[in-house]
């Protein structure tokens, strides 16, 4: 946990005999980021070519999570996953897992071992999906508890009920994603609501007697102040409106709502209503693991709309904001007294490029900016989770010969 934050000059003659000093000058110490919106079977998809989010589904998704069927290769893809996650400076994510119970089983024993706060949830699909990554509402229902009861609240993970888009859960699979909710306590929810066109027009059809795409969720009591949306694109004032109300969260997943083509979350209308927003990588549709590309990537988003804060906001995003959309933020997320001591040490000049900028800086909100613009992996120097190193660098920077 952590004790003191603060100047060592202030705080070093205090601490007691004996205590290791790790000094990584002249890096930066931040609190670890936290993606809120991620799927861990797609990394084996990233940056495959598609014509938008429902061919993307059909053409590579669900193929991918398909192959999670089988034990052994749940196992090496989350093992995979959260040793990336680690290297990319990432301490905290929220996942989707894909259908099959032993998923799940694998992405918390991936987690767990590493001692990683970690939410995720069996995706829950019963129709117009393909029939091996099909269940039905009631076999869904059943697993999903039976996970809860196994891992919810042991160590450092949560799990979340996780319906993957109204589109593929029927309306009774819906009702009993609010069942699990209302059963089993501190549980959360996730799941993607207005990301494309498309999928929008789909839910008209398959849901008509909802006002909108997200009051098809509403109308099934999946909003509240443990929801996570990721998306939020094609909503309107009153969707925004009810987020707000309702305190739901929010991911913003701009590299992948880029990258598919689905629009620009209106970022000055979720900032105006104080929505909890937080940055989600979104892999596969998502290019990078790394939340410096989600920053820059947010950044972008929100310079054509007109909306520029500074790269405080972005950071703020990536970690405390992120920790209070998700309701973690007396553990996670700042460097208070008593909070979990997951941190990563960020190399500010990993690159010929960012050493030569950050010559020409003059303050740290310049560096940062600079470190968002150009930041990725190589600037992620090393990762503690609880206070222990759980990732350190081995490729050398250019700092490493300053």
């Amino acid at each position: 946990r952590v004790v003191a934050c603060g100047d060592y000059a202030e705080i070093g003659p205090g601490l007691p005999p004996g205590v290791d000093i790790l000094d990584y000058r002249p890096a930066l110490v931040l609190p670890g980021f936290i993606d809120s919106h991620v799927h861990f079977a797609q990394a084996d998809i990233v940056a495959s070519h598609a014509a938008g989010l429902l061919a993307w589904l059909q053409s590579y998704t669900y193929p991918a999570e398909a192959r999670l069927a089988d034990p052994a290769v749940a196992m090496e893809s989350a093992e995979f996953f959260v040793n990336q996650m680690l290297a990319n400076g990432t301490t905290m994510a929220m996942v989707f897992a894909t259908v099959h119970p032993q998923s799940v089983d694998a992405i918390f024993n991936a987690a767990a071992q590493r001692h990683l706060c970690l939410i995720a949830g069996k995706v829950l699909m019963d129709r117009h999906a393909p029939p091996e990554l099909c269940d039905t509402a009631q076999i869904g229902y059943e697993a999903s508890a039976m996970l809860i009861d196994r891992w919810h609240g042991r160590d450092r993970l949560y799990y979340a009920v996780t319906p993957r888009f109204a589109p593929t859960s029927s309306p009774e699979q819906l009702t009993l994603a609010r069942k699990l909710l209302d059963e089993h306590s501190g549980v959360y929810l996730q799941s993607h609501v207005a990301e494309n066109r498309g999928e929008v027009d789909w839910v008209s059809e398959l849901f008509p007697w909802g006002r909108s795409y997200l009051d098809v969720y509403d109308q099934h009591g999946l909003l509240g102040e443990r929801s996570l949306y990721a998306h939020c694109i094609h909503l309107d004032n009153a969707d925004r409106q009810r987020l707000a109300q309702s305190g739901t969260a929010v991911a913003f997943c701009p590299g992948a709502n880029l990258f598919l083509g689905s629009g620009l979350l209106d970022l000055p209308a979720f900032t105006e209503l104080d929505i909890a927003l937080s940055l989600g990588t979104d892999v596969g549709a998502g290019t990078s693991l790394c939340q410096l590309a989600s920053m820059r990537d947010a950044y972008k988003v929100g310079v054509l709309q007109g909306f520029n804060p500074g790269p405080l906001y972005y950071f703020y995003l990536a970690t405390l904001g992120a920790a209070r959309a998700l309701g973690l933020d007396h553990r996670l997320g700042s460097f208070a007294p008593g909070r979990d001591a997951d941190f990563i040490v960020v190399d500010m000049a990993s690159t010929a490029l960012m050493q030569r900028r950050m010559q020409r800086a003059d303050s740290i909100e310049e560096r940062l900016f600079a470190l968002m613009m150009l930041g990725d992996d190589r600037n992620i120097v090393a990762t503690h989770i609880l206070g222990e190193c759980q990732y350190l660098r081995t490729v050398p920077s250019p700092m490493d010969f300053a």
